[in-house]
């Protein structure tokens, strides 16, 4: 899997804001309790490439990288720091270039077909998609997706906990990224519980794990019945007689015979569409 699969399979990159690098390495450890591996720590402070430096060298389970980067010193020192990936708002062929012809991983800003078109050349097919709320946000990257049907977007800069699974059941978003998921004032008070529990919330979100049903088994028809009457009784819910089970309005099905488990089962969905079996294996 190469640098870019495990930002899609992500589905959620954090946008890192450090002040001081002995956070660093805190903050990673925060967002690895809260099942996100991935981070894009930005070169917007001097404590930036000592941040990244730490990162990579104390926790190499994290994919980190290097964001805003705006000239190639910039690019250059993050990469030698330990950066895995460039991000930069916008579109610097200098840094695109040297980062295709040394084999890194970059995601340039482009919001226009002429910035797509000039990615394209370097067959750079995950674009980033600053400021995606500025931008027209989703109906923006709709109308580039028709005639760009390879590209896949990185919207940030307006994306948060409330839109972000809207933005993730598109087909053209390869992830999110924000710093709602690692607040600046968090990771400077070193409140890194609250990170986890965000990374936690951000990360269930992108699984998009719901409850489909609750299952109760039955010895036979007649007690699968008399089963789903009571309920209906209690709590006025409709009853739909099937082959195998009833359903008590969508949320329970009681089993005519002694299905999955000593007593039933509970079905759960998946909403998101992110392939993460290493993630779920290790919840």
């Amino acid at each position: 899997m190469n640098i870019l699969e495990k930002l899609g399979n992500s589905g959620v990159v954090p946008v890192v804001v450090i002040d001081d690098a002995k956070d660093a390495v805190p903050t990673a450890k925060a967002m690895l309790a809260g099942g996100i591996d991935v981070m894009e720590i930005t070169m917007r402070t001097g404590a930036a490439l000592e941040s990244i430096k730490n990162v990579a060298e104390n926790c190499p389970e994290v994919l980190v990288g290097a964001g805003t980067v705006i000239t190639l010193d910039q690019c250059k020192a993050a990469v030698a720091a330990g950066a895995k990936f460039i991000v930069s708002p916008g579109f610097d062929e200098e840094v695109v270039k040297w980062c295709v012809e040394n084999g890194i991983a970059v995601t340039p800003g482009c919001v226009t077909p002429t910035e797509i078109t000039m990615a394209l050349k370097y067959n750079i097919k995950v674009i980033k998609f600053f400021p995606a709320n500025v931008y027209g946000g989703l109906a923006g990257m709709k109308a580039l997706a028709g005639p760009f049907g390879d590209v896949k977007f990185i919207p940030t800069g307006g994306v948060n906990a409330q839109n972000m699974a809207e933005y993730l059941a598109a087909p053209f978003i390869h992830a999110v990224g924000g710093s709602w998921i690692c607040p600046k004032a968090d990771i400077s008070e070193g409140n890194f519980e609250k990170i986890t529990a965000l990374c936690a919330e951000a990360k269930n979100t992108v699984l998009g794990y719901e409850v489909a049903h609750i299952g109760i088994n039955c010895a036979d028809e007649e007690q699968a019945m008399s089963v789903s009457e009571k309920i209906n009784e209690a709590f006025s819910l409709p009853v739909k007689n099937g082959n195998s089970s009833v359903f008590v309005s969508n949320g329970i099905e009681v089993m005519k015979s002694m299905y999955l488990g000593k007593n039933g089962h509970i079905a759960i969905k998946r909403q998101g569409k992110y392939q993460t079996a290493a993630l779920i294996s290790g919840r």
